[in-house]
């Protein structure tokens, strides 16, 4: 299998250290134009530069058909050692490993195989060399973001979340499912190999955009399926606000950001916002909202302090925004809702 870390961002501005290194593949990566880079100052954590679709072919024994979208299969690669590797592409990992040999999320599921790993340009995957060698298996759907520009999935691809998400986020799928994203992976290698047409652009980005949407699907489900623990995140969710309130969080860093929250349980902020948002019908946002209004209700009746004591102690900058938002979600401003109770 090919384990990861949880993805990162880089900053591709500046300049960058280039290093070379005894790996018995440096003058493979040399020969399609890869390079290793240095991405943390003083350090030597190292990572591989894989810019475009045709380098992460070539570098996995793969045919580029196309330069901007390719299916990979994983098992030609030549085996390697663990690596970290910034991506210039989408990306989705198709796992075929049998769910134990995860590191994170196996004892919500009983899938045997079948895992959805998703990236999105600008991340880093992989972990830190051990020195072992493995063989890499799956198949993985890459395509640059040219590929999509100008069309209705480039307009609408911020709305997949989940190429957001944290790695021990992953999809997790059925026998039923897995069938059903090899089909996709099927139709687009069917364009591949058929040569480029007027319709090939076309198929290929709408066949994306099935697999994407059968994705969001398959999310839901997940989120059903995960029920259990679902709901004690979002006690978690909750026993954090409390606390977060019941400190003096609140005047040393302000209001609590859905981010922060996410962080808090372990969680990216989209996955956490999906997650609140299936569970609750509500956003992350709005429920954040909801409880400082709550909190608010009740300290509104401390009459030894006043509104804008109030105010800075639930984390507002300024006692109108206090004000306002308070009127927004209980019809009252706090001093009409002192008197009217």
């Amino acid at each position: 299998m090919w384990p990861f870390s949880r993805p990162i961002l880089i900053p591709i501005t500046g300049s960058l250290t280039i290093f070379t290194d005894n790996e018995c593949d440096v003058q493979k990566r040399k020969s399609y134009g890869l390079s290793l880079i240095n991405i943390k100052k003083d350090s030597m954590e190292n990572v591989l530069m894989i810019d475009t679709v045709g380098q992460y072919s070539a570098l996995n024994n793969n045919e580029t058909l196309h330069p901007l979208i390719n299916v990979v299969d994983l098992s030609k690669a030549d085996q390697r050692q663990n690596r970290k590797s910034y991506l210039g592409f989408y990306a989705v990992f198709l796992k075929e490993i049998k769910c134990g040999d995860l590191h994170y999320g196996c004892n919500y599921y009983d899938y045997e195989e079948g895992t959805l790993v998703f990236v999105g340009p600008g991340q880093v995957i992989g972990v830190e060399n051990n020195g072992e060698l493995y063989q890499p298996k799956g198949q993985a759907l890459v395509f640059h973001p040219d590929l999509i520009k100008g069309t209705s999935l480039g307009r609408h691809i911020a709305d997949y979340n989940f190429f957001s998400y944290e790695v021990h986020e992953a999809l997790h799928l059925s026998e039923a499912e897995r069938k059903i994203i090899y089909d996709c992976y099927e139709k687009i290698v069917y364009e591949l190999n058929r040569g480029i047409d007027k319709h090939s652009k076309t198929l290929i980005v709408s066949n994306i955009e099935l697999l994407l949407n059968y994705c969001i699907r398959f999310y839901d489900r997940q989120f059903i399926t995960r029920e259990n623990a679902n709901k004690g995140i979002l006690q978690k969710f909750e026993e954090l606000l409390s606390g977060y309130f019941s400190s003096d969080k609140p005047k040393e860093i302000g209001l609590p950001s859905v981010g922060y929250c996410a962080d808090q349980l372990n969680l990216s902020a989209n996955y956490f916002g999906d997650l609140i948002k299936k569970e609750t019908g509500k956003t992350a946002q709005e429920f954040i909202q909801l409880k400082t209004m709550d909190i608010a209700k009740e300290r509104i009746f401390d009459m030894s302090k006043s509104v804008s004591e109030i105010a800075y102690e639930l984390g507002f900058k300024y006692p109108q925004h206090f004000t306002r938002s308070f009127k927004q979600h209980v019809g009252y401003t706090p001093n009409e809702y002192r008197v009217l109770n």
